[in-house]
This record gives C-alpha cells, structure tokens and sequence, in this order.
C-alpha cells in the first residue's frame, strides 16, 4: 500500500486547528499507522477459508456472511466515503476556503488508504465497486458539501460502532474487531473535523451523534445502509450478515 499523503507542512489556522488537540502532523502519522497495522491484521488473517462472497447477480452485490460479511460491509461505506471526498476535491474549489480545502484532502487520503487496505485485504472475497450518486449533492455549494461530510462521517462512526458486535468472538474475529477499533477513531476524528467546520466551535454539535449514556451512536447495518442508499446506485444485499 502506498504512503499516505501527507499535508502542507506549513498549512495555517483552520485546517491546523480542526485537529487539535494532535497536531496535523502527528494525527496523519498516526492513521498512517493506523492503515498500516490494520492492512498487515487482515492480511494475516483473512484467508481461504473465509466466507465466499456471491458473485453479482442482477446488479445486486451480496456482501456476504460471517466475518468476511461484515468486512464487506465496512468496505462499501469506505468506498462512498473516499468516491465523495473524491469528487470535492476535484469539484469543490470555488465553494470552500483554501485551509477548508487542505482538510477535504487529508480526510481524502485517508478514506482512499482505508479502501484500498480493505480491498487488497479481502482479495477474492471483496465485492467489486460500487456505483455512486452524488446527484443531490451540489459540490459548488459550501453548506451541501460540508452537511454531506458530516452525514457520512456521523454514519461511518456510528456503523463501526455497530458493527463491532457482529465479528466472532473467538481467532479471527478478534483481529478484525482490533482493527475496527482502530479505525473508528480516525473516523471520530474526521467527524469532529467536520462539525467543526460546521459549527465553528459550538458544543452542541455533538448532541445529535452522543446518545443517552454519553457514548457515540451505534447503528445496525439495516440503518445504515438504508441512510446510504440516496448515494449508493449499486443495490446492495446485506441478508446474509451476522443478527
């Protein structure tokens, strides 16, 4: 897997900030190694005997069962999430600030990272890509891009969270939950990079994604793919995961 990206290393204000209390620098060294440890987890632990994926039938992708299931199932939000980041990039210039900008780049590199290590990852077992619609998204519009980064960001916390039970709790599954542990915090993170632009600054942001016992939200695959399924053109089959 290719080194992650690094950002400016003289980048100002907003985009320095955004990541406070770890310094830009050190939260990219850090989910670099994030992305590292967790490519060498499932390499080292997925393997043939692992859940076949069924082929596409009709459109639809089926991610599968058991463990490999669930690590599909966390690759598919991974792929929105880098095509999204993406496609700001490339489309979003003119609506947002430079240091706005520079953040919609790192939280790029990192998406693109986590894909890619899951895909390399699940190898015969990854279902293929899937086609995306961003059409309700307008990239030329500040207040759209950002309210989508923080839909995805808020759901990709809370879909982790969620998933977590769903791994076995014995060998493999183990790995995978250490790994899903370790991912989720580079997703919080983003999430607060997000409301923060948002809402600069305003502590109630998170009332929204905390839930009555001051934990962040947990959903089940059901909800979060159906929350998905706006930006999401490839139907989905997620009837064989874990209960």
């Amino acid at each position: 897997m290719k080194e992650l990206a690094k950002p400016e290393e003289n980048g100002q204000g907003l985009g320095q900030h955004l990541l406070s209390p770890m310094q830009r620098r050190s939260f990219f060294r850090y989910a670099g190694a994030t992305a590292a440890a967790a490519t060498i987890l499932l390499t080292t632990s997925c393997d043939d005997d692992d859940d076949d994926v069924n082929p596409p039938m009709n459109g639809e992708v089926d991610l599968g069962s058991g463990d490999t299931g669930v690590l599909n199932y966390a690759y598919a939000l991974e792929q929105l999430e880098a095509a999204f980041y993406t496609e700001v990039v490339a489309k979003s210039g003119s609506a947002l600030s430079a240091a706005e900008m520079q953040v919609m780049m790192d939280l790029k590199a990192h998406e693109v990272a986590h894909r890619e290590f899951f895909k390399a990852a699940l190898g015969k077992n990854a279902i293929p890509g899937l086609e995306v619609d961003f059409s309700a998204v307008n990239f030329t519009n500040k207040n759209s891009v950002l309210e989508t980064a923080r839909t995805f960001e808020d759901l990709g916390v809370a879909a982790y969270n969620g998933a977590g039970k769903l791994f076995t709790d014995t060998g493999d599954g183990l790995t995978y939950l250490l790994l899903a542990g370790k991912i989720v915090s580079v997703e919080a993170r983003h999430a607060a990079a997000i409301h923060d632009l948002i809402s600069n600054n305003d502590r109630e942001y998170g009332e929204a994604v905390i839930d009555a016992q001051g934990l962040d939200r947990a959903m089940s695959p059901t909800e979060v793919l159906t929350a998905a399924a706006p930006f999401i053109k490839t139907k989905i089959n997620f009837s064989n995961l874990p209960k």
